[in-house]
């Protein structure tokens, strides 16, 4: 389960979710970031955009060799249980695990936090029209070896 939610996003993580599952728009998608550092939490889950949150002072996006950012579509989402829960009055949404092929080796970073963002159109916009939706703690240092994020068998949230 998520570490935290930023504000913005509180009571929307199903919404957007469901979104992206339901390719409305089509070009919209997750997106997973990692931090090298951040910004305390208390600020941390103030930001509305992905452009406040990486404009903070002491935040800085991962930059380790063969790091990219994970865009999730519809496609990565098919396959992933999405119903409410109504025997325990609650509603679980996932995410597949996420894999960096050989995470590191030449520029390694010791890393922080993943996030987990929506992207209403991956097609055009700026990190300013990204909208961060939950971050979790993952201090791991890169090596060269894969970087697996393994998300928890629950799920990334929880809306009860």
């Amino acid at each position: 389960m998520a570490d935290g939610v930023f504000n913005i996003a509180k009571g929307r993580i199903i919404e957007l979710w469901n979104r992206v599952k339901a390719n409305d728009p089509a070009a919209s998608a997750l997106v997973v970031v990692l931090l090298k550092a951040n910004e305390a939490e208390a600020a941390l889950i103030d930001r509305d955009d992905l452009g406040a949150v990486l404009g903070a002072a002491g935040t800085t996006e991962a930059d380790f060799t063969n790091y990219a950012r994970k865009v999730l579509t519809d496609t990565d989402l098919a396959a992933l249980a999405f119903a409410p829960d109504d025997t325990n009055d609650r509603f679980d949404v996932d995410l597949g695990d996420q894999t960096w092929t050989a995470a590191g080796g030449a520029a390694n970073n010791t890393l922080t936090k993943l996030l987990v963002c929506y992207d209403a159109d991956t097609a055009a916009g700026t990190d300013a029209d990204i909208v961060p939706l939950a971050h979790y703690d993952f201090a791991v240092t890169t090596d060269g070896n894969d970087l697996i994020a393994q998300f928890n068998a629950a799920g990334i949230l929880r809306a009860s």
